[in-house]
Order: structure tokens, then C-alpha cells, then sequence
């Protein structure tokens, strides 16, 4: 194996990337995996490190390769490490748990006291190769793809933050419909929900939502949510409402929308704090309010791959390009410009298993 890889690193504190091919392959550890990685997918915390907002000049080390949803092969395993062999094929879960702390001791690992990001805290897969420990391993089936298993991590969020309450038979509002937002609807419509309305300012973004199973769309430009939603619900107000867009002001409103009783779910990042009237908006209505992050460690990831098996979600209806990873501010830009979908990146190594593979 040579001792130098190709990759996107952050080098400076300003906006944009490198792209660099003198990067040192990162060392192994004896509870890691070594993974020649094949395909990686665009996050909206990669999209803070590239314009290099507060969050990210808060949080990033410099240099450092960045990217945290991403697949590939085994190449290497520490001699510590059990259950994974040279040759797998695997995707990364993101976050690291410490093992030791209360919540990773209680089944909340995903939640971890200390917890450590892939392409935040350390180096990441926007390059040929990445170093992850084997807690953060997923061992892929046959039948998926190394472009799908890139989007199991996003995937993950979408599928924890619909499934973090009852489903079944409701009538479920997504705020939202970027690629977490589109995948949500999916995860609602194959679920079972009685109904999807998928909300967003953009026409595209909303006709991506209705192939992936929305039932209805509002644009909130030029509709009134509340009076769609109660429309829709015969008066009533939605069952349940995941918002993935952390927009203060759709969120206060949709809280009109939310019928007594029902489940409001928080997966989007908030920017600044949030104004609710808590006696009409929750204690009134005995409403149900829950906060999601990340996906559970592995139970979500059981349930990404059940829905897929059944052909519940069809992942390439989300993707919204596929690039080379030397073409990564293409990538980039496209997202700037409102493209819709996950922004996929290719490694050389990666064009070259889809050829041999046909994954």
C-alpha cells in the first residue's frame, strides 16, 4: 500500500477546500478499520466546514479531511478488532461513543456524554481511505449498494426521527425537504402513516417529497400551513409533525397545526431560541415534544436496511448528483444553487468496485 492518498481537506480557516493528493494515509489503531472508501454523500455539517460558519470555526481542527457519510471496503483491522475481516464491506456510523459514560452504558450510545464526530473531531471520508473504530462499523448486505450504504448515516436520521413515536395510520407533517426531509417522508409513507404532507418553500425540493411517497405539499411562500393542515385533517391537526428545517418561525407556527395530543418531533438546529406560548401549544393539548439526534446505535440502522429490503424506500429518487471526488465544489455549488437530493462523491477506487461488483 503506498503512503500517500487523495482527499478534501479543510487547510485553511476561510471558506472553501483543497483538494490534495500528498494526504498520509491515517494509521490504524488496534480497534479500528482501515476502509478503502468507494462513496461518500455531502452532510449539511460538511456544508458548514466548506463556507466556514461559527459552528464549524468553533468545532474543526486544521488541516484536517473532512466528511462523515461514507463506504467502502475493509483493508485493514486492528488486532483488537472482532466480527470484521479484510474485505467487508461496510458504512460508517458518525458519531463515536466513549463505551464508558451513562448513556453508553444504558443503551444510549448514540448519545454519548464525550462523544466524538467523524469529520468533526477527527479525520474523515472525504478521501481514499479513513480510520473509524469498530463500534462505528455497519457491515453492509449483499444487496446494497455502496452509493445507498453512503446514504444509510443520513438515512438513519430521517427513519429515528419518524419512528421516535407511533406512526401507524397518522397523518404525519415533514417540515422540511431537503435530503434528511425527503427521506423522513419515505420512512413515514413505508411505515404506515395514513398520510404525508411535505412542506417546503421549493418547487423542486417538493415534487422530489411527492416521489418519495408525500401525499400532499404546501409551499409556505404562497399557502397558509395551518390552514392546509387542517384541511387535510378534517379540522383536527396533524397526528404527528417532524421538522427538519429548525426555522424558528415555522416551527412556532406548525404548532398551530399539531392536533391535542399529538407528537412533535425536533430534528432540525435552531439558530437562534425559540418563542412558544407553552399553555396553548403544549400543556393545553397534552402535546407529546421529543428531540432527536443522530441515529440509536444499531437499532436504526436494523430499520434502514429492513425498509430498503422491502423496496419501502428507493434511495437513487433522493440522490441529487453524482460526482467525482475531485469535482467536489461542484458538488457544492450545485447545493448552493437549490439543486435537490443527496450530492454523492466517487472515488477512483469506487468507480472501479461499481464496475466489478455492479454495487
Amino acid at each position: 500500500m503506498k503512503e500517500t492518498m487523495s482527499g478534501i481537506m479543510k487547510v485553511q480557516a476561510a471558506p472553501g477546500a483543497s483538494y490534495r493528493t500528498d494526504i498520509p494515509i491515517p494509521e490504524t489503531g488496534s480497534g479500528d478499520l482501515l476502509v478503502r472508501v468507494c462513496t461518500a454523500a455531502i452532510c449539511g455539517t460538511d456544508q458548514h466546514i466548506y463556507h466556514w460558519n461559527e459552528w464549524a470555526q468553533a468545532r474543526i481542527p486544521i488541516p484536517m479531511v473532512f466528511g462523515h457519510e461514507f463506504s467502502g471496503d475493509v483493508v485493514k483491522v486492528g488486532e483488537n478488532v472482532q466480527g470484521f475481516q479484510v474485505g467487508d464491506r461496510v458504512a460508517a456510523e458518525t458519531h463515536i461513543p466513549c463505551g464508558h459514560c451513562y448513556q453508553c452504558r444504558t443503551g444510549d450510545q448514540h448519545n454519548c456524554q464525550d462523544m466524538k464526530i467523524i469529520g468533526v473531531h477527527v479525520p474523515g471520508g472525504f478521501a481514499d481511505y479513513a480510520v473509524i473504530p469498530q463500534a462505528c462499523a455497519w457491515k453492509l448486505s449483499d444487496q446494497l449498494s455502496y452509493r445507498h450504504a453512503a446514504m444509510l448515516e443520513p438515512m438513519g436520521v430521517a427513519v429515528h426521527g419518524v419512528y421516535s413515536g407511533e406512526i401507524s395510520m397518522k397523518k404525519v407533517v415533514v417540515l422540511g425537504c431537503g435530503p434528511i426531509g425527503v427521506m423522513a417522508v419515505a420512512a413515514a409513507h413505508a411505515g404506515g402513516a395514513a398520510g404525508v404532507m411535505a412542506v417546503d418553500v421549493f418547487d423542486n425540493k417538493r415534487e422530489m417529497a411527492r416521489r418519495m411517497g408525500a401525499s400532499v405539499t404546501v409551499n409556505t411562500r404562497s399557502q397558509d400551513l395551518v390552514s392546509e393542515v387542517m384541511a387535510w385533517t378534517e379540522g383536527r391537526g396533524a397526528d404527528v409533525i417532524v421538522d427538519y428545517t429548525g426555522h424558528t418561525g415555522l416551527i412556532e407556527t406548525a404548532f398551530d397545526a399539531l392536533r391535542k395530543g399529538g407528537r412533535f418531533t425536533f430534528a432540525g438546529l435552531p439558530s437562534k431560541k425559540l418563542s412558544l406560548d407553552l399553555t396553548n401549544a403544549v400543556i393545553y393539548k397534552e402535546a407529546n415534544l421529543n428531540g432527536i439526534t443522530g441515529r440509536l446505535m444499531y437499532k436504526t440502522w436494523y430499520q434502514c436496511e429492513a425498509i430498503l429490503a422491502v423496496g419501502g424506500v428507493n434511495l437513487d429518487d433522493a440522490t441529487g448528483g453524482i460526482y467525482d471526488m475531485c469535482d467536489y465544489e461542484q458538488a457544492f455549488a450545485d447545493i448552493a444553487s437549490g439543486k435537490p437530493g443527496k450530492m454523492l462523491l466517487l472515488t477512483p477506487y469506487g468507480r472501479q468496485r461499481e464496475q466489478e461488483t455492479g454495487k
